[in-house]
């Protein structure tokens, strides 16, 4: 007998069938979805952060604000506005208020501020304007380090930023949006190479690190819900992070009982928020639980821009060289290109997406295009397991 299962593929669901024996069934804990907006969410962190008073006590009218934000977040207009509200009440204006974003950050939701705040400051870090960088300190590792000078400069920096799962440590700080994101291009390069030659851990300390010498900032850790909603907001000072692990693995950790060998791995949501990093993390959530030699099928309406490391697997062979080639260049986007080619080492790569077939098969990919050409991988394989948000969620073989 087969089962009627619907998997979520931007906005459109895609309709699919497994039978009773082949279904790997993926646990996860129960959740309510939350009744309040985005910005009802915000509040509540502000006015209630994690084991720290409320965000207005700890200012004053003549602060000089940084706001670093990612700017692929959902709602994040909505959420930005309810910041800076916050902060007018407590006196601080627009004009005091300086908005940064990552390098090659799209700007779309400049347009979608109320123009009540038309007086805010935005900017995009440049990595290689030496004039945009000011001198922090330098870490016990010895590192000098050269930050944002918008950052480096204020008097007080909140962070609005996004809670996933890093495939390589386990969990994605929210300090990574300062280091290595607002360093120069010297210390960027670094980064990657420490990465890529496996000091993962000691590189994500020296971010926390990084933080404290900033002088603590305020972090806004958004957790996201499936598609564009947003599951929880928690604020307060570095102390914080483990609230956000915690209510982070009660949404999008998941475990299974069997290995399967193909992995149906589907990405719901605005195709405009998708980066191919969050292409390349569902493919490693799948990678690391399917069979050696398996079958990944990755769902998605996206096309997003292919950065220089993207680019070098399409001009590979295969995906064998990919590691050495990636940490000799250092492209800002070689994690997402080096999780990529892990998952082609690891399995057989099936891509549904708005990329051209020529693409796709670079990418060491078979370009798929429907549900059935889906639904013919299901039925050739003995356990499938389906992950819905696969670039949000975790999966652990138990």
């Amino acid at each position: 007998m087969t089962t009627p299962v619907e998997l979520i593929v931007g906005g459109e669901p895609w309709r699919l069938t497994l039978t009773a024996a082949q279904a790997v069934r993926l646990h996860q804990k129960p959740y309510a979805p939350t009744d309040r907006t985005p910005a009802q969410l915000i509040e509540a962190a502000l006015e209630n952060p994690y084991q720290f008073e409320p965000l207005r006590r700890a200012l004053t009218p003549d602060d000089r604000i940084a706001i670093v934000i990612e700017p692929r977040l959902p709602h994040l207009a909505e959420m930005l506005a309810e910041v800076i509200r916050y902060l007018g009440r407590v006196g601080i204006p627009p004009q005091a208020v300086t908005v940064v974003s990552p390098p090659g950050s799209p700007e779309g939701w400049i347009r979608d501020m109320p123009a009540e705040f038309a007086g805010i400051t935005t900017e995009i870090h440049d990595p290689n304007d030496a004039c945009k960088h000011a001198y922090l300190a330098t870490t016990k590792a010895g590192r000098r380090l050269y930050l944002n000078r918008s950052v480096v400069e204020a008097d007080f920096v909140i962070l609005l930023t996004g809670r996933r799962f890093d495939p390589h440590t386990g969990y994605a700080g929210a300090e990574a949006a300062i280091f290595p994101a607002l360093s120069n291009h010297q210390t960027r390069a670094a980064f990657a190479g420490e990465f890529t030659t496996g000091h993962p851990q000691l590189v994500e300390g020296e971010a926390a690190e990084i933080a404290w010498l900033l002088g603590t900032p305020f972090f806004v850790q958004v957790i996201e819900d499936s598609g564009d909603r947003i599951h929880a907001v928690i604020a307060g000072l570095l102390a914080s992070g483990a609230e956000a692990i915690r209510q982070q693995d009660a949404r999008w950790r998941g475990t299974i009982h069997r290995q399967p060998d193909t992995i149906i791995a589907a990405i719901s949501g605005d195709p405009a928020g998708i980066t191919f990093l969050d292409l390349a993390k569902a493919l490693a959530t799948a990678a690391r639980v399917v069979q050696a030699g398996g079958r990944i099928g990755l769902l998605t309406t996206a096309a997003p821009p292919l950065g220089p490391g993207a680019e070098i697997l399409r001009r590979l062979e295969g995906p064998e060289a990919a590691k050495k080639t990636l940490a000799a260049e250092k492209p800002d986007d070689w994690a997402a290109a080096a999780l990529w080619a892990f998952a082609a080492r690891r399995a057989s790569l099936f891509l549904a997406s708005g990329y051209p077939d020529q693409v796709a098969e670079e990418l060491f990919a078979t370009p798929i295009h429907t549900p059935k050409q889906v639904q013919r991988l299901i039925d050739s394989s003995q356990h499938v397991l389906l992950i819905p948000d696969a670039h949000k969620t975790t999966v652990n073989l138990d």
